[in-house]
């Protein structure tokens, strides 16, 4: 199925959020939690992670985690990700009981399309240490896709992971699925990267952005998305595309925020003060810029 079709399937069963001039969303992707191991690529920006994501939390934004955010394809039992990064769920959980949590699967987390792997794995969580079970996020509905609609106009936005249309990441991801968790995992933890994978592969990555424009120009309507690990800004009457990057860059982890009307892509990252001493830094990479400027309704 091709990625105008797949885009197009996602858009009409997408989860509709309207949005305000009070309305403040932060979207990210490709956190790619694992294990804690060495193969585990979040470890490394996991205190930039949570000092964002306390930001966003007491700022009053709604988290929205637009794809791979868990690494299941290495780990399908989720129990040992939960395990290995206990702060940062425990921060995702208060958003989620403040009823601003979206939960986008990708295809590295395609089993959250799953209810009752959702249920089963999301719902309660097991403390092996007091051999309690307490509620973790009962209810979760994760969904392939959100539509913002900008409130007073009917200008819309389209959120989602963006492997739709990849074959070997769409299609055929049981067996690339396979390949990954046999194969790669193991050559990853000493450096070695996929080559079929968007996020190491130039020539696929930019095959799939053209397709992604081509959705764009042909049904008028912007697209946030991540996958292909490769942040993107809009600028200079560019068609409106909209990438978050990742989570796990070497030194750094970037974003896109919606704010009063605003978007904006920011990049959290750890500098030294004139001191020396470390910190996390949010560094704004391109906007604030109206949304309504990437109204394709207007060109």
């Amino acid at each position: 199925m091709r990625t105008d079709e797949r885009l197009t399937e996602a858009y009409r069963n997408a989860r509709v959020i309207d949005l305000d001039a009070s309305s403040r969303y932060v979207i990210m992707s490709d956190c790619h939690r694992g294990d804690g191991s060495r193969a585990d690529e979040f470890t490394r920006n996991q205190n930039s992670y949570l000092h964002a994501l306390n930001h966003y939390y007491t700022q009053g934004f709604t988290y929205v985690e637009a794809g791979d955010g868990d690494e299941l394809w290495e780990h399908p039992h989720f129990r040992y990700i939960k395990d290995a990064h206990h702060d940062v769920f425990e921060m995702i959980q208060r958003f989620f009981m403040s009823e601003r949590l979206v939960m986008i699967w990708g295809n590295h987390n395609i089993y959250l399309k799953d209810p009752a792997y959702v249920a089963r794995n999301y719902f309660t969580y097991f403390n092996p240490q007091t051999e309690v079970t307490s509620d973790f996020l009962p209810g979760l509905e994760p969904c392939e896709a959100v539509v913002f609609r900008c409130g007073g106009t009917s200008q819309e936005i389209l959120v989602l992971h963006g492997h739709q249309g990849d074959f070997y990441n769409d299609q055929f991801w049981f067996v690339t699925m396979l390949s990954m968790k046999y194969t790669w995992r193991l050559m990853h933890a000493f450096g070695l990267q996929n080559p079929a994978s968007p996020a190491k592969n130039a020539y696929k990555r930019h095959k799939i952005e053209k397709n992604y424009n081509k959705w764009i120009e042909q049904h008028d309507r912007a697209l946030i998305c991540g996958h292909t690990h490769r942040f993107k800004f809009p600028r200079n009457g560019e068609l409106p595309y909209f990438n978050t990057g990742s989570c796990i860059y070497p030194s750094s982890m970037t974003a896109i925020e919606i704010a009063e009307g605003e978007i904006s892509l920011v990049r959290w990252h750890v500098v030294p003060d004139d001191d020396g001493h470390l910190q996390v830094q949010r560094q704004v990479l391109s906007g604030p810029e109206p949304l309504s400027a990437f109204d394709r309704r207007d060109s």
